[in-house]
């Protein structure tokens, strides 16, 4: 009677068997148990005799193995890839074919694979957080990411261990970037420019740039479904909405123990607490550096960044700007240095609209809407956008003035005010009004003086 009722249930889509604890539902008892046992109880009754990593599935556990083994039996006959199941190997193809059989019965959206459907349902449309950590409490929409939140907060494991130099790494997939540094592999290739690149990732972010495509459109965000009732502006998710109350009613829940600071959002305090503390809490267990200068002993993670570093170590400056004649050590200051010729700005402001030529222009930009100041005085309290800006401002605050004038001796407390004083022995005049022509040495007076054309 049992196997008749699973199987009428199978046809009209019913499942009868639901998790008390978290709303679930099923439609076999046993896979209400399975979920109970690895969801709630954290059981991992299946053991690796190697190095002794337990899961909670068979199947993980056989999976695992051929991380020891390094055999990988299913291979793309389009491009070659090999993997360890026969299943990933059909998830691959569909990146050749463009499939995407997995459609969301909410917005449409298709998918490559039916768990990125279920995270996509999770985080755009329900919010569920089934997966807590039982040591801080988080929770998380995927076991996936509870695991890598305990190894990299709580346990520090890093079960990953290379075969070359033996370092070890919290997941697999750093492991495997890692040992393109011994091998020096370079498996995409640039059509365009013949550049190689170790990671799908970085060819593809590459392309972009040579052809100037922008290919990446958010097809979520147009729906905003969580509305704020002060202002009405809307957002995609749910946790958006509550942190940007926090800035609408200018409440502040989150406050440093040390400064006694208060912040709307957690993730403002937990970056501030690292600036109080002076503390670096995030390394990179990727950056090996195994490439040495011999001038000066710096070492770095790639030979590119070698190169680039010897021009500065012995004052070559192989690149040219065709339009002042400016050399430079490294290509890309070059190419930031055009932008000054070519007024190309691509860094866009999201709020406002507004261009920069500059990245770091932009970020400092956006502080101006969110009104952040992370650089703080601990002299008198004061705070400042730009860490450049605090370190001006204590200068002031001690009245030290670290800057001199070689010809005056004159000293100053901010280096760009020695810069416009030494106008005054040089004559230099670098400011041009693009109308009359006339020169300054100092920009807010060149500022001054076009209001006398917008004036006429």
């Amino acid at each position: 009677m049992k196997i008749y009722s699973s199987e009428m249930a199978s046809h009209t889509g019913e499942k009868p068997h639901k998790c008390d604890v978290c709303g679930k539902s099923f439609l076999h008892k046993s896979s209400l148990s399975r979920h109970t046992r690895i969801v709630y109880k954290g059981e991992k009754p299946y053991h690796c005799d190697i190095c002794g990593e337990s899961f909670s599935e068979n199947h993980y556990l056989n999976k695992h193995k051929y991380i020891h083994t390094e055999q990988k039996p299913f291979s793309c006959n389009i491009c070659g890839k090999s993997f360890f199941e026969s299943c990933n190997l059909t998830t691959h193809k569909r990146i050749h074919t463009g499939e995407k059989p997995y459609h969301c019965n909410i917005c449409g959206k298709p998918f490559l694979q039916n768990q990125h459907l279920i995270n996509h349902n999770v985080r755009s449309h329900t919010g569920e957080k089934p997966h807590n950590c039982d040591i801080c409490g988080r929770s998380f929409s995927q076991n996936q990411h509870l695991t890598e939140h305990k190894r990299v907060i709580h346990t520090g494991e890093k079960p990953y261990h290379c075969d070359v130099c033996g370092k070890s790494f919290s997941f697999n997939r750093h492991l495997t970037k890692h040992k393109r540094i011994h091998t020096g592999e370079k498996l995409y290739h640039c059509d365009i420019y013949d550049k190689s690149f170790s990671e799908n990732s970085e060819l593809t972010s590459h392309k972009n740039i040579c052809t100037e495509e922008k290919p990446y459109h958010c097809d979520i965000c147009e729906e905003k479904p969580y509305h704020c009732d002060i202002c009405g502006k809307s957002f995609s998710e749910n946790s958006e909405l509550i942190s940007h109350k926090n800035i609408c009613t200018e409440e502040k829940p989150y406050h440093c123990d040390i400064c006694g600071k208060s912040f709307s959002e957690n993730i403002e305090l937990i970056s501030h607490k690292n600036i109080c503390t002076e503390e670096k809490p995030y390394h990179c267990d990727i950056c090996e550096k195994p490439y040495h200068c011999d001038i000066c002993g710096k070492s770095f993670s790639e030979n590119s960044e070698l190169i680039s570093h010897k021009n500065i170590c012995t004052e070559e400056k192989p690149y040219h700007c065709d339009i002042s004649g400016k050399s430079f050590s490294i290509d890309y200051v070059l190419n930031k240095h055009k932008r000054i010729h070519t007024g190309d700005k691509p860094y866009h402001c999201d709020i406002c609209g507004k261009l920069f030529s500059f990245n770091r222009h932009l970020t400092k930009h956006k502080r101006i809407h969110t009104g952040d100041m992370p650089f703080y005085c601990n002299i008198c309290d004061k705070s400042f956008s730009e860490n450049s800006e605090l370190i001006s401002h204590k200068n002031i605050c001690t009245e030290e003035k670290p800057y001199y004038c070689d010809i005056s001796g004159k000293s100053f407390s901010i280096d760009y005010v020695l810069n416009e004083h030494k106008r005054i022995h040089t004559g230099e005049k670098p400011y041009h009004c693009d109308i009359c022509g006339k020169s300054f040495s100092i920009d807010y007076v060149l500022n001054k003086h076009k209001r006398i054309h917008k004036n006429l």
